[in-house]
């Protein structure tokens, strides 16, 4: 099996690529191949027991899309995005890598298709968000409600969603979409993501150092690991999509608690010392993004199908601790 993960330098891509190489099959196949590719050429993994090649494109360009897919992987983890904040700030970009970036992909997959005489008919698993939900929101959000976001960001998701769609429907690839909860701890340096802050108020204290809350302690959110996520891309990998039927995006399992309820849960885990740490400092436009964000969910779809998350915030938090700081 030959796996394409564009967006590999990420940090879900990443974690991911780890994932493969230790296990070295996806989906119950052996992997004979994997083309790790990110717009920064992604780090070679350690001890691949398959080969492995590593390229930097950027998928808004033309010639793209069309390098990545002539290999015919059988498997496309599309997981590179320009993210919600800088999406919302730099409008023409954001609708170039998101929106142009991903269709161009698709678009490549339905020539090569065509050039194998309709042989060619990859799995693509592609990461969208909860961000395509805008306000007024039920308490919980179900399989059911409409999809109308209220952002750049979430706008593109959508529309990519709906391609996806199509795409699956009309035999060019099998596809699915994931929505994923917003992935917390995230480990590393922040980002230009406008939901970056909740993952920051754990992160930054827990390394020993100060953090910016920009909104209230009462604002509520869905979260989920990043141990949960590679989780969702491996269930999405395996699972028969004929499930679908037509509707090929999945809002996923999840968390959700307040910012208050994660200072909590850091309190327990780590002490006062490490809660002093976290500074407020609102921040209007961070404000007003977050606002039009989904709260809570009721997955049932996803969770019939087998995909899982955390069991509580306490849990990622340990996860983060586990994974990243050695226990």
């Amino acid at each position: 099996m030959k796996v394409l993960i564009i967006g590999a330098a990420g940090m879900i891509g990443r974690k991911l690529t780890g994932r493969l190489v230790r296990d070295g099959k996806l989906a119950g196949k052996a992997i004979t191949h994997a083309h790790l590719v990110d717009i920064v050429t992604p780090q070679a993994p350690a001890d691949a027991p398959f080969p492995v090649s590593l390229d930097a494109f950027d998928i808004a360009a033309s010639y793209a899309a069309a390098k990545l897919v002539a290999p015919r992987p059988d498997v496309i983890f599309l997981l590179a995005s320009i993210v919600s904040g800088e999406a919302e700030a730099d409008f023409d970009k954001g609708y170039a890598i998101n929106l142009g970036g991903t269709h161009s992909i698709f678009e490549a997959i339905r020539r090569e298709q065509a050039l194998s005489g309709g042989a060619y008919r990859p799995r693509l698993i592609f990461t969208s968000s909860i961000a395509v939900y805008g306000a007024p929101f039920p308490d919980k959000i179900g399989d059911e409600f409409l999809a109308a976001p209220l952002t750049s960001y979430g706008t593109q998701k959508a529309i990519c969603e709906l391609l996806l769609a199509d795409y699956s429907r009309r035999g060019f690839f099998d596809g699915i979409g994931l929505r994923l909860p917003t992935i917390c701890v995230r480990p590393g340096l922040p980002n230009k993501a406008a939901s970056g802050f909740f993952s920051g108020i754990i992160r930054e204290p827990l390394a020993g150092k100060e953090a910016i809350l920009p909104v209230g302690d009462d604002v509520r959110h869905w979260h989920a690991s990043p141990r949960a996520a590679i989780g969702f891309l491996l269930r999405a990998a395996e699972l028969d999509l004929s499930l679908l039927g037509a509707r090929r995006s999945l809002s996923l399992p999840g968390v959700s608690v307040t910012v208050g309820e994660q200072i909590e849960a850091l309190r327990a885990i780590a002490g006062d010392k490490t809660v002093a740490l976290i500074r407020r400092q609102p921040d209007e436009t961070i404000i007003r993004i977050v606002a039009g964000w989904a709260r809570d969910f009721d997955p049932a779809r996803a969770k019939s199908l087998g995909f899982q998350a955390d069991a509580s915030f306490s849990a990622i938090i340990k996860a983060h601790i586990e994974d990243e700081l050695n226990g």
